[in-house]
């Protein structure tokens, strides 16, 4: 199949703005509650930064999603991790959970801000042939990227932010396993993503998710 360049790149400059946002927020979000929580490990290194290019992770971003959009259909990747200090914290279990929490909830905010730009972009006539259009479908893949990033990070999964939580309510020899497990993390995620079996979980989430979030702006 021949490739459309020219739709490569408008697909390209329409969706960079809401990922690459969404993935700075998500990870800054950690940063933000682990120094509210004790944790200064962040800020010393410089990540509470809004510019994108410091979370960037030149696999994890770049080639990865390109990879799995292109043989699985489903945009799958990851930015440069926040570095937390989880002995730092002031109340380390607790506090995790809080640290893990943080990303996902800041992409459904996000989400919830594109959903007001897509409802402005309606409201100012949005269609093909004028340039409110563009606006439309960056807001369209703003909610969807972000719902899509909310509900995938809080699936149960080492190292994934779910996984963290229930790392944080466990007892300690399950958590234990949990850390054990961890290393394999991303094997296990690529393998029930090629499967199918995790998008089959996340895909009604999403619709359940999107369709509040659209509820709530009156869409």
């Amino acid at each position: 199949m021949p490739f459309d360049l020219a739709q490569i790149l408008q697909t390209v400059s329409v969706a960079a703005i809401p990922i690459l946002f969404a993935i700075t927020l998500h990870e800054v979000a950690h940063g933000w509650v682990a120094r509210s929580c004790g944790d200064r490990t962040a800020e010393m290194l410089g990540r509470l930064s809004l510019n994108p290019l410091k979370h960037v992770d030149p696999v994890g971003t770049l080639l990865v999603p390109t990879l799995t959009l292109f043989f699985t259909g489903f945009l799958f990747g990851w930015a440069k991790p926040v570095p937390v200090n989880f002995n730092a914290l002031r109340r380390p279990k607790q506090d995790m959970i809080l640290v893990a929490i943080a990303g996902p909830v800041s992409n459904l905010v996000m989400a919830l801000f594109w959903a007001l730009v897509l409802k402005a972009s309606l409201l100012l006539g949005a269609a093909p042939d004028n340039s409110v259009y563009f606006f439309l479908r960056m807001a369209e893949i703003g909610v969807f990227f972000n719902v899509l990033l909310a509900v995938f990070n809080f699936m149960p999964i080492p190292p994934l932010d779910g996984g963290r939580v229930l790392r944080g309510l466990v007892s300690e020899p399950l958590g234990k396993l949990l850390d054990r497990v961890e290393p394999f993390g991303l094997i296990i995620v690529v393998g029930l993503l090629y499967m199918g079996w995790l998008w089959a979980l996340v895909e009604p989430l999403m619709a359940i998710i999107k369709s509040l979030i659209l509820s709530v702006v009156g869409l």
